[in-house]
């Protein structure tokens, strides 16, 4: 729902799947460790929190947002604050 409310298209979220970097990882998440993704669409960071369950290789998409300027790098890798 939120990702929505963000203006966040499934397509953008999938293209980003497909196409992004995983720039952070967090192994101690759980039930299942999760990685911070990195794309663009048409110019726009996009940042897609996603959790795989090892187990049968299912992925959840935990949240998708844009990231914030005053609290990412000029190119939205490392957060500053």
């Amino acid at each position: 729902m939120q990702m929505f409310r963000r203006n966040i298209q499934p397509a953008e979220v999938e293209l980003i799947l497909n196409t992004g970097i995983a720039i952070q990882n967090y192994p101690n998440d759980k039930p299942f460790l999760s990685y911070l993704l990195l794309g663009f669409q048409e110019g726009r960071p996009i940042h897609i929190v996603l959790a795989i369950n090892e187990t049968d290789f299912t992925c959840i998409i935990v949240t998708a947002y844009i990231p914030d300027p005053t609290i990412w790098d000029s190119d939205y890798k490392i957060k500053i604050k």
